[in-house]
């Protein structure tokens, strides 16, 4: 049976709640996994623009004994090009991440803040984000 008015109301702002809560959780999961498979781009880049002397030209003793600016452009293309592979393997870990700890299965649909006696996801099916029950084997998915 539908809810009343307010009722709705409080009910949709606590699945909008629980749903931005679990959005920015996968967000800094998958900022964090990123940023450490990404980290040699970040370094290699960083040192390569660090020492150029068309860019910053550090005083710093490496930067002086031994990147040169030649050194330093091939820093910068080694960088870039070491980067699309590496974010092709910073979302497969995450896409096989998400697909092992099910997730996306925590988002929760509205029709909850609309009908009564409709039971949680979570619930239905384990435990909360599905995590405690089994993987089922039929389920195939391509990354």
């Amino acid at each position: 049976e539908p809810r009343s008015a307010w009722c709705c109301l409080a009910w949709t702002l606590v699945i909008v709640t629980m749903n931005s809560v679990v959005f920015f959780m996968n967000l800094l999961l998958m900022f964090v996994i990123f940023t450490i498979v990404l980290l040699p781009t970040i370094v290699v880049v960083y040192f390569g623009f660090q020492c150029h002397s068309r860019v910053l030209h550090s005083a710093a003793h490496y930067c002086k004994s031994i990147l040169d600016d030649n050194s330093s452009s091939a820093l910068i293309i080694l960088g870039f090009v070491i980067m699309s592979p590496l974010i092709v393997v910073a979302m497969a870990i995450y896409c096989s991440l998400a697909r092992r700890l099910r997730l996306f299965m925590c988002f929760q649909p509205y029709s909850r803040a609309v009908y009564k006696g409709v039971k949680w996801r979570w619930y239905e099916e384990g435990g909360l984000c599905s995590c405690a029950k089994g993987w089922n084997t039929q389920v195939k998915a391509w990354v």
